[in-house]
């Protein structure tokens, strides 16, 4: 009887230590791989060392690369190596097309996440998630969604005796505005100061959209760069670079540096992203409205630079991935600015991410309702090619004799061709 109980204590201690050891079992490593540079990967491992401490199913690892990132990314997935997750910036996200993110609409953190959370797809501006839909499947979280406003020098326009912008402001106000601050202000007969800048930056599709044109056809078949919509928003781009009467020349900016320029107050209105630190420089006063709008139309529809964050096709833990894909999708979301989430649309939400931003939160925040960004496709990067090299660039650079109408003609075929391929 007594070996039989020893036996017995034996069998349900050994069992007793098994189940142990499997519930014990260590968490899945989920690594992640940014372009943050060092102070902004150390704002990063913030989140994730919260994030870990909550967590027994999976801890995060941080790998940066803050150089060279898309190369040595790419070169990653084609080896079948890397980290499970990966910052995608929207031009990138083309990359879904060959199969080397997950569909993170299949793993059940997303597919079923409670409304008004990072994995709600619904709660995200449709205009920005579209950007990681491809196939019906939707790759990736965005964290980000920075509509492009206008920053404008209050002291400039104070000395100039010019109005501040206003929010019924259209191109004419903007463009009668930079004019009347573009001067010599030290009379030594050479203009000093600009009412405006542009040097390819801001995106001309801001004023191809507000004109009612398109860059690419809804059905990705047509690109309808002649229509006289698309024309329209793009001389209008082209006014305003590099001319004379209200902006820099090339040489200018390439010799005092673009957004220097701006700091060193030397341009009365900058359009930059709604997380540049433009409205924050010591010793300007510096407001915040949206772009200006169409005459016609009315439309202050506005660009959207947005990032997101991916899982690797090649990723061993998918839901795992998953899970912490949300979790410091969530935890980005209330540190980045603009939140791409339609329920964090408020002044509170994003001076709790940036309280810098405070004086002009209310503004990003509305510009953020009229933001759209650039349609990507599986081609995307030999489309973005062609159109600079036949038709942006040489318009911008004044390398062509053609009409925008003319050349836009021209280059529609060329165009169109890429996304048959």
């Amino acid at each position: 009887m007594k070996r039989s109980s020893f036996a017995v204590l034996a069998l349900v201690l050994l069992l007793s230590l098994s189940l142990s050891s499997v519930l014990a079992q260590d968490p899945v490593t989920v690594r992640i791989s940014t372009w943050a540079g060092v102070d902004e990967s150390a704002e990063l491992q913030e989140l994730i060392d919260e994030i870990n401490a909550s967590q027994t199913d999976y801890q995060i690892i941080h790998e940066p690369i803050p150089s060279d990132y898309y190369t040595q990314v790419q070169t990653q997935i084609a080896g079948g190596t890397g980290a499970d997750l990966y910052w995608m910036d929207q031009n990138h996200m083309a990359l879904a097309s060959e199969g080397v993110f997950y569909p993170v609409d299949t793993c059940d953190a997303v597919a079923n996440a409670a409304p008004q959370t990072a994995g709600d797809l619904n709660d995200y501006y449709p205009g920005v998630l579209a950007v990681n839909r491809f196939e019906d499947h939707v790759y990736g979280l965005p964290w980000i969604a920075q509509p492009v406003v206008v920053y404008f020098n209050r002291g400039l326009f104070d000395a100039a005796g010019v109005e501040y912008p206003q929010d019924d402001w259209t191109w004419n106000d903007f463009t009668e505005k930079a004019m009347a601050l573009t001067q010599d202000t030290d009379g030594d007969g050479n203009v000093d100061q600009w009412g405006f800048i542009n040097n390819g930056w801001p995106p001309p599709f801001i004023f191809v959209w507000q004109a009612g044109g398109e860059l690419i056809s809804e059905d990705f078949t047509s690109v309808p760069i002649d229509s006289p919509e698309f024309v329209e928003g793009f001389e209008f781009y082209l006014s305003t670079q590099f001319n004379p009467e209200m902006s820099p020349s090339n040489e200018v900016i390439s010799e005092q540096g673009f957004g220097e320029m701006f700091k060193a107050g030397k341009i009365a209105m900058f359009m930059g992203g709604a997380a540049d630190d433009l409205d924050r420089v010591e010793g300007l006063d510096v407001g915040v409205i949206h772009v200006p709008a169409h005459p016609e139309t009315g439309s202050i529809t506005t660009f959207a630079w947005n990032a997101s964050t991916v899982i690797n096709a090649n990723t061993a833990n998918p839901e795992a991935a998953c899970a912490a894909l949300v979790a410091l999708t969530e935890a980005i979301q209330g540190w980045k600015i603009v939140s791409p989430r339609i329920s964090q649309a408020t002044v509170e939400h994003l001076v709790s991410a940036e309280p810098r931003k405070e004086a002009s939160a209310e503004a990003l925040i509305a510009a953020a309702q009229d933001m759209r960004a650039l349609p990507i496709f599986g081609n995307y990067a030999e489309f973005d090619s062609v159109f600079w090299s036949e038709f942006w660039g040489p318009l911008q650079n004044r390398e062509t004799d053609l009409s925008v109408a003319e050349l836009a003609a021209e280059v529609r075929p060329d165009l169109e061709e890429t996304l048959s391929d």
